[in-house]
């Protein structure tokens, strides 16, 4: 019986010297811009869940508007290139992408933050259309995300930051990518909600990270819900534990933001509040903050 035909793929990584085509420069020479690019920035913190639907992208704006309005020099990169929200949230729809001999310029949201994402580029409700054969999509258009997410990194004049913040895509496909791409973050914050299933879909994502050596800790999104009277918290789900779920993955639990309609609201116009006031969801993102800045990496870090 004859054995099964064994395929191999080259990769970049096989080849040797230089080619004809000049790809592998070309991925070389962005992967230089990229390291020199960020080696303006202090740290970088990417947000991820691997799950939709759990607020990630608006604890992102809010966590980079309380940044900043701490003193923090802050920039956020919107990985999510095919359904963006960034530029909405940290309200500069409308504005557009400077263009500069050094690279391209970002425009200022919310307490001074900058921001890039592809609504910045696309007619307001345009889907991202990615040019390539019409065939063999599914082979060409992940090559050309990547391409696109290296160029809002390494071509982007960000200036000194404290901190850039990157809103990685739903998947942990998305995730592993992002690490490929840019290697092991200053830190990695997997938001979750208290959720059964998102628990579920956190779980493989945090494997995913382990396996890569990457250390991440978890940010609890929509944890209750301010009773009428303002004397409690209340539950907004009841078939999962966020706590619960940290202890068993073993990883640190940063915060436990709670669901607030008029945050969520004010966050939806363009006018994300951040820690401002005294609600229970501003006191949280208050205390996120304060973990981000003396974690690793922070701009007061421990020593």
């Amino acid at each position: 019986m004859r054995s099964p035909r064994r395929r191999s793929v080259r990769g970049y990584a096989d080849v040797a010297g230089p080619t004809a085509s000049g790809i592998v420069e070309q991925v070389e020479q962005q992967r230089q811009r990229l390291e020199a690019r960020l080696a303006s920035v202090g740290t970088v913190v990417a947000i991820a869940s691997g799950k939709g639907g759990v607020g990630k992208s608006a604890v992102t704006a809010n966590l980079a508007v309380t940044l900043a309005r701490r003193g923090a020099r802050v920039g956020v990169v919107d990985a999510d290139l095919n359904g963006p929200s960034q530029g909405h949230m940290l309200g500069v729809l409308g504005q557009r992408l400077g263009d500069r001999a050094d690279g391209m310029t970002p425009p200022e949201g919310v307490a001074g933050v900058k921001v890039v994402s592809t609504e910045l580029i696309l007619e307001e409700g345009m889907p991202v259309r990615w040019q390539g054969p019409r065939t063999d999509r599914f082979v060409w258009q992940g090559l050309s995300e990547a391409a696109a997410l290296r160029e809002f990194l390494s071509d982007v004049t960000w200036g000194e930051l404290d901190y850039l913040l990157v809103d990685i895509p739903p998947g942990t496909d998305k995730i592993g990518r992002f690490l490929d791409l840019v290697g092991a973050p200053d830190q990695l914050l997997l938001v979750t909600v208290p959720s059964r299933v998102a628990g579920a879909v956190v779980t493989r994502s945090a494997a995913q990270i382990e396996e890569a050596g990457v250390a991440c800790a978890l940010v609890g999104n929509m944890c209750g819900y301010l009773s009428e009277d303002g004397e409690a918290i209340l539950p907004l789900f009841t078939d999962g534990d966020v706590e619960e779920l940290a202890r068993s993955l073993g990883l640190d639990l940063w915060a436990e933001i709670p669901f607030d309609p008029a945050f969520g609201a004010a966050t939806d116009g363009g006018s994300p509040p951040g820690s401002e006031g005294s609600s229970p969801t501003a006191l949280a993102l208050d205390r996120l903050s304060e973990r981000v800045e003396h974690a690793p990496g922070g701009r007061n870090a421990d020593p």
